[in-house]
């Protein structure tokens, strides 16, 4: 595939369920959707997601295609991180993360994975305050 498409927020947070369970049929991406919409409109999106490449159908399983993605999670959400930083803050990741921080959103842990990425130490991913994985 080329260029990475452009998603909307609902479409990313479908692709993200897909990327959890690597394959999986609209109604288990509904299912897996935090107070999800109608099952129509899952449906929907998920034809758009395939209509902009972000998916593909794998296979089919009795009446229900099953797809997967077309596109790498890093490759997607390092191009929404960075049309975000365009948007919101000129480019700028520092303002950014000063934002985090006066939100309370950043932990000493955090910066020094922070440190770490940037001077080229680091390995895995540790747990943040919010027991999410820290993303590198």
């Amino acid at each position: 595939m080329g260029s990475l498409p452009s998603l909307s927020r609902f479409e990313l947070q479908c692709l993200r369920k897909l990327w959890n369970r690597r394959e999986a049929t609209v109604r288990e991406i509904h299912e897996d959707l935090a107070d999800p919409p109608s099952y129509s409109t899952v449906r929907k999106i998920v034809d758009r997601l395939e209509e902009k490449g972000a998916i593909e159908r794998a296979r089919k399983d009795g009446n229900a295609w099953v797809y997967r993605s077309a596109v790498s999670p890093s490759a997607m959400l390092k191009k929404e991180i960075r049309r975000f930083l365009d948007v919101a803050f000129d480019g700028a990741a520092a303002p950014l993360v000063a934002q985090l921080a006066r939100m309370d959103e950043l932990s000493l842990e955090d910066l020094r994975d922070i440190e770490d990425a940037l001077s080229g130490k680091g390995g895995g991913e540790r747990p943040t305050k919010h027991g999410k994985r820290g993303g590198r």
